[in-house]
């Protein structure tokens, strides 16, 4: 999903710790960075964002309200072309459902939108608890922290469906019956006014193609959780970033199929605030601003500096998220990229780049992946690879590959050497544990590989790099080679 602004590993010569040593140095293999969840420059519509560039700025009738302050809610034109997409895409050409733009709010990307829901919808006091889907998003315990909830994130964890709302209840439940019983004096810091309210827990998970996971939650799953939110009073905040990025499983050596918007392959699952929605919601009262929100972004599909993205949830929602402070101070987070992405999304530009470029390339890449998993890696060590089944195909989705070690293997040793031995950098289960409630969901054992940002020839390379150092692993042998193992600071991830 989001980006975390450190310096990248640098391209470094290794050699033996050995001084004895006499064989002459040996090249340094170039880096491969399986960490970075980026799209490949060549994932970008480059051009398509350049037509759009000059169609919105060639013309005064949109080039200055595209370079001026906006409007709170942003940029309308594509509130109206994400209402009638986001329609198509989630209920079908043929749905009663009508686009509705008064759901949607333009944001400044996920992570912005993510700070502003928690500065307009909460409240240190009266927000008792951060509820997080273990292995989680991590750098979104930053942002949570950042807005007064440190030492009150919680890890719920996964089980084949994804978050186990069973265990999510029975913690709500057991908080609220102990709170109920010392009887707290809950005394809140802010007021909310007439446009927002606080809710009294957040639930934060990707629902669709999880990061790290991989997991989509299956609708039985979507529908209790939509429910215990309204039962606890609690916000279902879900990055759905990933949605646009499904395929059908396929092997490396077969074509990347195209895959069209309503491509019956892909199986269209609800979100949740299409959940909450469906139940209905009064027009007045707190239980106007709903218990679901999707939080949207353009950064997997067109790319992360575009710096744009959207909320949709109820009106009430989507009103009081654009009088947060800083929205009505700057006006519309990314006005100018707002007005570009309307012009794609609105004349399908972008719809056609995703079927035709993007969710083919991903498909292929996952492909290459796991055919290399399964020619270097299997063989040494039999691990355990997250897929996603959804109806009668096999489905994939995302940008990350999450399997389990087996016994024995160090998940964090792993991820160290193969940086100081191999120049690889893959990422270790531990960084995926919600902040401060470690205990309750660890993942030492586990790693995520990403195959969205190198190229196909360097996704191989890289498994490969990763299978030798857990042959040597196997085999006992020590690292022979000097330099700093692995750290969460010293490259760029998300």
């Amino acid at each position: 999903m989001r980006v975390d602004h450190l310096s990248i590993y640098q391209h470094r010569p290794f050699t033996s710790s050995s001084p004895s040593t006499m064989s002459p140095p040996q090249p340094a293999k170039h880096l491969i960075n399986l960490i970075r969840g980026w799209p490949s420059p060549s994932l970008h519509p480059t051009a398509l964002l350049s037509s759009a560039a000059q169609t919105i700025l060639s013309n005064p009738e949109t080039s200055v309200p595209a370079l001026q302050y906006g409007p709170d809610h942003g940029y309308f034109p594509l509130r109206e072309a994400l209402a009638t997409w986001l329609t198509k895409h989630y209920h079908g050409s043929d749905s009663k459902i009508q686009p509705d733009a008064e759901r949607i709010c333009i944001t400044g990307g996920a992570s912005q939108n993510l700070a502003n829901i928690l500065a307009s919808f909460t409240d240190p006091v009266v927000t008792r608890r951060i509820w997080m889907v273990a292995p989680c998003y991590h750098l979104a315990c930053n942002i949570f922290e950042d807005a007064g909830f440190q030492g009150r994130l919680r890890a719920i964890p996964e089980d084949e469906d994804g978050i186990d709302v069973d265990i999510l209840e029975k913690k709500i439940s057991a908080l609220e019956k102990e709170e109920h019983d010392s009887k707290p004096e809950l005394k809140p810091f802010k007021d909310p006014g007439p446009n927002r309210k606080h809710y009294k827990h957040i639930i934060y998970l990707v629902a669709t193609c999880a990061n790290p996971s991989g997991k989509t939650l299956p609708l039985h799953r979507r529908e209790a959780l939509v429910k215990l939110a309204r039962r606890h009073n609690a916000l279902l905040i879900s990055d759905d970033v990933y949605d646009f990025l499904q395929w059908p499983i396929t092997s490396p050596s077969a074509p990347s199929t195209t895959l069209t918007l309503g491509d019956s392959r892909i199986p269209r699952l609800p979100r949740l605030s299409d959940i909450d929605r469906s139940i209905g919601l009064p027009s007045t009262g707190d239980a106007r601003f709903g218990y679901a929100i999707s939080n949207g972004s353009f950064s997997k599909v067109a790319g992360p500096g575009v710096r744009t993205g959207w909320v949709e949830g109820s009106p009430a929602f989507s009103n009081g998220l654009s009088q947060t402070g800083a929205t009505r101070s700057g006006g519309a987070p990314s006005q100018l990229c707002a007005a570009m992405m309307s012009e794609l999304v609105a004349s399908g530009a972008l719809s056609e780049f995703l079927e035709n470029t993007t969710r083919p390339a991903l498909q292929h890449r996952h492909a290459l992946m796991m055919a290399a998993i399964e020619k270097y890696i299997s063989p040494i060590a039999n691990v355990k690879i997250q897929n996603t089944s959804l109806g009668e195909a096999d489905i994939y989705g995302g940008y990350f590959v999450w399997f389990s070690l087996p016994e024995g293997y160090s998940a964090k040793e792993v991820a160290d050497r193969a940086l100081k031995e191999e120049n690889l950098v893959v990422a270790h289960g531990n960084m995926f544990e919600v902040r401060g409630d470690e205990a309750s969901a660890g993942f030492g054992s586990e790693v995520r590989l990403c195959f969205s940002w190198e190229e196909e020839k360097d996704i191989e390379e890289g498994v490969r790099r990763l299978g030798d150092v857990l042959k040597r692993i196997k085999n006992g042998e020590a690292s022979s080679v000097e330099g700093s193992g692995f750290s969460e600071n010293a490259g760029v991830f998300v």
